[in-house]
């Protein structure tokens, strides 16, 4: 009898344990991993990984001190990246996010508090990176100074129906860092500009400039200041006559030097030709010696 009983008390403590098992498997929700802000001239991305399986992510973020929110597009999700760009709209303050991992849609769960992932704190002024500004070149008329006109980039933000630029935002904060050389040359000029419209001189006439620019936020940390080059463009060389090109010493050189080749010309083939000649007048004066009569 006693052997009866401790066998069904081991069995109760079996079952026990199995079920808790079951259940604990049922309610595992892996944590997000490799959790990033992806944000590009104030278009702010948060990624993680990796794909859920039987599972969803659930956003949530809050100002750093303030109650946390939720984007209803990133509730229960099975992606792993959600847009905050229009919920982050105080761009100077400091963000907090975490990624929930939770049961899918529709499933009840016995966890109190669901597994999470928190992200860095990100501020969009701050941390965003600019991307590279397109700009055109004008060259003054007697091309010894060249206007660069930037644009300032676009953001994906409105303000009175109006896309704004990063110069809306950053207003006197932001500055161009332009480099500029020589077409062909390793020698680099330097320029930092508070307007758009920036202004290259003492540029040697006739020659082709390449140029890139960046904008660079002085506020910012130093691995944060500067954005992303443009791509590089380079002002047309300007088609010089040979006057132009050469002074009037080197052409009068040079000018010498092909009448002074033309005169040697000249004068080895009149040599050859009287050669030539004297040649054929003594063949002709010894072949008359020779049918002359004795």
């Amino acid at each position: 009898m006693e052997d009866v009983r401790t066998f069904l008390h081991f069995g109760v403590l079996l079952s026990s344990v199995l079920f808790t098992i079951g259940a604990a498997g049922e309610d595992y929700f892996p944590e997000a991993m490799d959790v990033q802000w992806v944000s590009n001239n104030f278009k702010t991305i948060l990624t993680w990984g990796p794909e859920p399986t039987n599972y969803t992510y659930t956003v949530e973020f809050s100002r750093v001190g303030k109650d946390r929110q939720r984007n209803p597009h990133c509730i229960r999700s099975s992606r792993t990246e959600c847009d905050l760009t229009n919920e982050l709209r105080n761009l100077q303050e400091t963000y907090s996010a975490d990624i929930l991992s939770e049961p899918l849609p529709g499933v009840t769960s016995d966890l109190v508090e669901f597994p999470y992932t928190r992200a860095e704190r990100f501020s969009p002024y701050k941390h965003t990176k600019i991307g590279g500004p397109a700009f055109k070149i004008v060259q003054s008329e007697d091309k010894t100074k060249m206007t660069l006109h930037i644009q300032d980039p676009l953001t994906p933000l409105y303000k009175d129906d109006q896309l704004l630029t990063i110069r809306d935002i950053f207003k006197s904060d932001l500055k161009y860092r332009v480099i500029y050389n020589k077409a062909g040359s390793t020698g680099k000029k330097e320029k930092m500009s508070d307007l758009r419209d920036v202004e290259l001189t003492n540029l040697d006439k006739g020659q082709s400039y390449c140029v890139i620019v960046a904008a660079y936020i002085p506020s910012r940390s130093a691995q944060k200041r500067l954005g992303d080059w443009s791509k590089a463009q380079c002002s047309p060389r300007e088609n010089k006559t040979i006057f132009e090109e050469f002074s009037f010493g080197v052409i009068s050189g040079a000018i010498g030097i092909m009448l002074a080749i033309f005169i040697i010309l000249i004068t080895l083939t009149v040599v050859c030709c009287k050669r030539c000649c004297c040649k054929k007048t003594k063949t002709v004066d010894k072949d008359n010696l020779q049918m002359s009569p004795v």
